[in-house]
Protein backbone atom coordinates (compact mmCIF):
# COMPACT_ATOMS: atom_id res chain seq x y z
CA UNK A 1 0.00 0.00 0.00
CA UNK A 2 1.66 3.27 -0.82
CA UNK A 3 0.73 6.61 0.96
CA UNK A 4 0.74 9.80 -1.20
CA UNK A 5 0.57 12.94 1.11
CA UNK A 6 -1.84 16.41 0.46
CA UNK A 7 -0.71 19.72 2.10
CA UNK A 8 -2.13 22.88 1.61
CA UNK A 9 -0.88 24.13 -1.87
CA UNK A 10 0.53 20.78 -3.56
CA UNK A 11 1.02 20.56 -7.08
CA UNK A 12 -2.47 18.85 -8.49
CA UNK A 13 -1.42 16.98 -11.09
CA UNK A 14 1.90 15.66 -9.37
CA UNK A 15 0.00 14.26 -6.36
CA UNK A 16 -3.62 12.81 -8.57
CA UNK A 17 -1.32 11.38 -11.43
CA UNK A 18 0.39 8.84 -9.54
CA UNK A 19 -2.52 8.04 -7.42
CA UNK A 20 -4.17 7.21 -10.49
CA UNK A 21 -1.55 5.49 -12.12
CA UNK A 22 -0.68 3.00 -9.08
CA UNK A 23 -4.60 2.31 -8.63
CA UNK A 24 -4.63 1.26 -12.51
CA UNK A 25 -1.84 -1.00 -11.92
CA UNK A 26 -3.79 -2.86 -9.17
CA UNK A 27 -1.26 -1.08 -5.63
CA UNK A 28 -3.86 0.09 -3.18
CA UNK A 29 -2.70 3.93 -3.35
CA UNK A 30 -4.59 5.91 -0.12
CA UNK A 31 -4.32 9.63 0.40
CA UNK A 32 -3.36 11.51 3.50
CA UNK A 33 -4.25 15.29 4.03
CA UNK A 34 -2.17 17.09 5.93
CA UNK A 35 -4.11 18.90 9.06
CA UNK A 36 -7.77 17.90 7.38
CA UNK A 37 -9.31 16.15 4.86
CA UNK A 38 -10.77 18.55 2.54
CA UNK A 39 -7.20 19.67 0.90
CA UNK A 40 -7.00 22.86 -1.90
CA UNK A 41 -4.53 22.41 -4.46
CA UNK A 42 -2.32 25.16 -6.07
CA UNK A 43 -4.49 26.02 -8.41
CA UNK A 44 -7.77 25.88 -6.10
CA UNK A 45 -9.10 22.36 -6.94
CA UNK A 46 -10.26 21.09 -3.85
CA UNK A 47 -9.58 17.40 -2.95
CA UNK A 48 -11.20 15.17 -0.24
CA UNK A 49 -8.53 12.56 0.58
CA UNK A 50 -8.89 8.99 1.97
CA UNK A 51 -6.94 9.59 5.72
CA UNK A 52 -5.44 12.71 7.32
CA UNK A 53 -1.74 12.63 7.62
CA UNK A 54 -1.90 12.23 11.95
CA UNK A 55 -3.96 8.97 11.07
CA UNK A 56 -1.23 7.86 9.03
CA UNK A 57 1.07 4.79 10.38
CA UNK A 58 3.87 4.10 8.34
CA UNK A 59 3.85 0.65 9.17
CA UNK A 60 0.96 0.47 7.11
CA UNK A 61 2.55 1.05 3.95
CA UNK A 62 5.64 0.09 1.62
CA UNK A 63 6.06 3.52 0.39
CA UNK A 64 5.41 6.94 0.58
CA UNK A 65 4.75 9.99 -2.05
CA UNK A 66 5.51 14.06 -1.50
CA UNK A 67 3.93 15.62 -4.64
CA UNK A 68 5.48 19.45 -4.88
CA UNK A 69 4.04 22.70 -5.29
CA UNK A 70 5.64 25.80 -3.73
CA UNK A 71 3.12 25.81 -0.85
CA UNK A 72 2.31 22.45 -0.44
CA UNK A 73 6.00 21.81 0.15
CA UNK A 74 6.32 24.11 2.63
CA UNK A 75 3.04 22.91 4.61
CA UNK A 76 4.08 19.02 4.02
CA UNK A 77 8.07 20.33 5.39
CA UNK A 78 6.28 22.30 8.37
CA UNK A 79 4.26 19.39 9.46
CA UNK A 80 5.61 17.27 12.28
CA UNK A 81 3.94 14.86 11.47
CA UNK A 82 4.72 14.41 7.81
CA UNK A 83 8.55 14.60 9.43
CA UNK A 84 7.43 11.24 11.54
CA UNK A 85 6.27 9.66 8.18
CA UNK A 86 9.53 10.05 6.32
CA UNK A 87 11.98 9.35 9.43
CA UNK A 88 10.00 6.16 9.77
CA UNK A 89 10.18 5.23 5.92
CA UNK A 90 13.59 6.27 5.64
CA UNK A 91 14.64 4.34 8.50
CA UNK A 92 12.92 1.40 7.65
CA UNK A 93 14.14 1.62 4.04
CA UNK A 94 11.03 2.00 2.41
CA UNK A 95 10.12 3.79 -1.17
CA UNK A 96 10.61 7.48 -0.84
CA UNK A 97 9.32 9.35 -3.51
CA UNK A 98 9.22 13.27 -3.94
CA UNK A 99 8.93 15.64 -7.31
CA UNK A 100 9.28 19.29 -8.03
CA UNK A 101 9.87 20.90 -5.11
CA UNK A 102 9.08 18.14 -2.53
CA UNK A 103 12.79 16.40 -2.66
CA UNK A 104 14.24 19.82 -0.97
CA UNK A 105 12.45 18.17 1.64
CA UNK A 106 14.00 15.29 1.56
CA UNK A 107 17.48 17.07 1.43
CA UNK A 108 16.90 19.61 4.32
CA UNK A 109 16.59 16.25 6.47
CA UNK A 110 19.68 15.28 5.23
CA UNK A 111 18.70 11.93 3.41
CA UNK A 112 20.02 12.18 0.23
CA UNK A 113 23.06 12.88 1.02
CA UNK A 114 25.24 10.99 -1.19
CA UNK A 115 22.11 10.08 -3.55
CA UNK A 116 21.88 10.78 -7.23
CA UNK A 117 18.76 12.82 -7.17
CA UNK A 118 16.74 15.45 -9.02
CA UNK A 119 13.94 18.54 -8.51
CA UNK A 120 12.52 21.14 -10.11
CA UNK A 121 15.22 23.63 -10.96
CA UNK A 122 14.70 26.12 -8.26
CA UNK A 123 14.98 24.02 -5.36
CA UNK A 124 18.22 22.20 -6.77
CA UNK A 125 20.40 24.52 -4.68
CA UNK A 126 18.82 22.67 -1.43
CA UNK A 127 19.99 18.87 -2.75
CA UNK A 128 23.37 20.42 -3.28
CA UNK A 129 23.61 21.86 -0.26
CA UNK A 130 22.15 18.52 1.63
CA UNK A 131 24.66 16.39 -0.20
CA UNK A 132 22.68 15.11 -3.33
CA UNK A 133 24.35 14.15 -6.39
CA UNK A 134 22.50 16.60 -8.42
CA UNK A 135 21.23 15.15 -11.95
CA UNK A 136 19.49 16.92 -14.98
CA UNK A 137 17.38 13.52 -15.36
CA UNK A 138 13.94 13.64 -15.32
CA UNK A 139 12.82 10.85 -13.15
CA UNK A 140 15.56 9.32 -11.09
CA UNK A 141 16.24 6.40 -8.24
CA UNK A 142 18.90 5.76 -6.34
CA UNK A 143 18.41 3.18 -3.27
CA UNK A 144 14.94 3.46 -1.97
CA UNK A 145 14.74 7.23 -3.04
CA UNK A 146 13.02 8.02 -5.78
CA UNK A 147 12.89 12.05 -7.16
CA UNK A 148 11.47 13.30 -10.32
CA UNK A 149 11.80 17.38 -11.84
CA UNK A 150 8.39 18.56 -12.19
CA UNK A 151 4.58 18.52 -13.38
CA UNK A 152 5.60 17.93 -16.77
CA UNK A 153 7.60 13.96 -15.99
CA UNK A 154 4.37 13.41 -13.44
CA UNK A 155 4.19 10.53 -15.67
CA UNK A 156 6.77 9.20 -15.82
CA UNK A 157 7.01 9.51 -12.47
CA UNK A 158 3.67 7.46 -11.74
CA UNK A 159 4.74 4.42 -14.01
CA UNK A 160 8.12 4.34 -12.53
CA UNK A 161 6.02 3.69 -9.27
CA UNK A 162 4.36 1.07 -10.58
CA UNK A 163 7.47 -0.52 -12.07
CA UNK A 164 8.80 -0.61 -8.88
CA UNK A 165 5.32 -1.91 -6.50
CA UNK A 166 3.40 -4.02 -9.47
CA UNK A 167 6.20 -4.99 -11.77
CA UNK A 168 7.61 -3.57 -15.17
CA UNK A 169 5.00 -5.12 -16.84
CA UNK A 170 2.57 -3.75 -14.81
CA UNK A 171 3.87 -0.19 -15.83
CA UNK A 172 4.81 -1.23 -19.85
CA UNK A 173 1.01 -2.42 -20.05
CA UNK A 174 -0.33 1.05 -18.35
CA UNK A 175 2.29 3.13 -20.42
CA UNK A 176 0.64 1.21 -23.78
CA UNK A 177 -2.93 1.85 -22.26
CA UNK A 178 -2.60 5.71 -21.58
CA UNK A 179 -0.50 6.03 -25.03
CA UNK A 180 2.35 7.75 -22.88
CA UNK A 181 5.47 8.23 -24.77
CA UNK A 182 8.58 9.54 -23.79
Amino acid sequence: MVLILFAQGFEEVEALTPVDILRRAGVEAKTAGVGGREITGSHGIPVVTDMTAEEADAADFEAIVLPGGVAGTANLEASPAVQALIDAFAAQEKLVAAICAAPSILAHKGLLKGKTATCYPTFQQALVDGGANLTQTSVVQDGHFLTAKGMGVATQFGLKLAALLAGQETADHIRASIQWED
